[in-house]
């Protein structure tokens, strides 16, 4: 890699691709519409998929499908979520803000808690190309272990004062990013209150070439 690359690395679903939606439309699918309990349900599904997610030993695949069951998915649709995953849409501004950043001289990779089937579909939708990317299922390992980012550094040689982690959660990257001093930009689309200081925050991604720039000038 070239010394002066400038990288922008992403998780992907809940910042580049609308998780949570795709989530939701599984569990109305499965269980009614019921917003209160859709919302319980929602809320039981992330603390299942951390949990499951622990010791790495899984595929995403996987950990949704079990995930599901402890929900009381009904027999034989435990594995609906996966499959329906590959159908989760980006969120609106998303294409534009990454194609934007590639023209101004970023490269761009993902580090996702996924399986390499799941995110190539993801990263088809998106539309825009990426230059590296790490999945759990290949390394064994789920953020917020340190492992994505140590990886990513390693098939990189990426210079850590020309790095950027741009993500939507609190547990799962900025806190870990903040740990190895990673520059980072939160996408707090749920206008949540912050765990860890952020470097920066946005509503979403339409502000992200500018942010970026202004992190790491050209």
């Amino acid at each position: 890699m070239r010394e002066e690359d400038r990288w922008a690395t992403f998780d992907c679903y809940g910042t580049l691709i609308d998780w949570n939606r795709g989530i939701q439309v599984e569990l109305e699918r499965l269980f009614g519409h019921d917003e209160d309990e859709i919302a319980a349900k929602l809320e039981a599904y992330h603390a299942a998929e951390a949990e499951l997610e622990r010791d790495g030993s899984r595929s995403y695949r996987e950990v949704m499908t079990e995930a599901m069951k402890r929900l009381g998915a009904p027999e034989g649709e435990e594995g609906g979520l996966a499959d329906s995953l590959t159908s989760w849409q980006p969120f609106p501004e998303v294409r534009d803000a990454l194609a934007e950043a590639r023209e101004r001289g970023w490269r761009l990779a993902i580090l996702s808690n996924s399986d390499p089937d799941l995110i190539t579909a993801s990263k088809a939708a998106l539309g825009v190309p990426f230059d590296e990317t790490v999945v759990a299922s290949e390394i064994h390992s789920f953020k917020p272990a340190l492992t994505h980012w140590l990886e990513f550094r390693d098939r990189t040689l990426v210079d850590p004062r020309r790095h950027v982690h741009v993500a939507a959660s609190n547990y799962h990257d900025i806190g870990p990013a903040s740990k190895l001093r990673i520059p980072n930009i939160w996408i707090n689309r749920l206008r949540e209150r912050p765990v860890t200081s952020p470097t920066r925050e946005l509503p979403d991604l339409t502000e992200l070439p500018d942010t970026l720039d202004d992190l790491i000038p050209g």
